[in-house]
């Protein structure tokens, strides 16, 4: 049985995401990448690692697509390295997820690993509560508070990670309804 979705349950399930796959995985790959810099075989590693944990394939489609998106724009905007990183990926040695190409990207821009960090948590909780307003789950001012939630969790959560750091994820009910909508005959979203 299906429940609506009002603020409440919105807030737990992004709270949820935040915890069991953004700061698990995410988190992690921004972090690790915006380390490794430039040193590409590391970025490669962290982007194959990305690639395992991500089970569902219509999410792994979906970081992929926004990934390289966003690299699209940095090759435009000729942020340093960032066609670089596009051969990796043409040739088959990367995947470019989201995760991958934000932590390098706004690393070649001079952004701080905190601020990308916080910035990749941002944009996660404000996609995750965007669709929900998209869908009429809930209204633009329940957005913004269940968004304010979000900022606290993810600065509780935005801690720095160790150089051992694994990514890893465990969202058994994301998966199983991003399996669902692989199958659905009509779809609102990609992923």
């Amino acid at each position: 049985m299906n429940a609506a979705l009002d603020r409440s349950g919105l807030q737990n399930a992004v709270t949820s995401f935040l915890r069991h796959r953004w700061a698990t995985s995410d988190r992690v790959a921004v972090t690790l990448t915006h380390r490794a810099n430039d040193a590409f075989d590391k970025v490669a590693a962290v982007d194959r690692a990305v690639e395992a944990a991500t089970l569902a394939e219509p999410l792994r489609t979906g970081s992929k697509r926004n990934g390289n998106a966003l690299l699209a724009a940095h090759v435009r905007l000729a942020t340093p390295r960032a066609r670089e990183l596009r051969t990796l990926i043409e040739d088959g040695e990367a995947h470019g997820h989201l995760p991958i190409v934000q932590g390098f990207v706004w690393s070649a821009r001079g952004m701080s690993e905190v601020a990308a960090v916080a910035v990749s948590g941002y944009s996660t909780a404000a996609g995750l509560i965007a669709a929900a307003v998209r869908l009429g789950c809930i209204g633009a001012l329940e957005a913004q508070s269940v968004l304010s939630a979000a900022l606290a969790t993810i600065a509780e959560l935005s801690t720095p990670i160790g150089p051992t750091a694994e990514i890893e994820s465990f969202m058994p009910w994301v998966d199983a309804a991003a399996a669902r909508h692989t199958r659905a005959h009509l779809r609102l979203f990609a992923n």
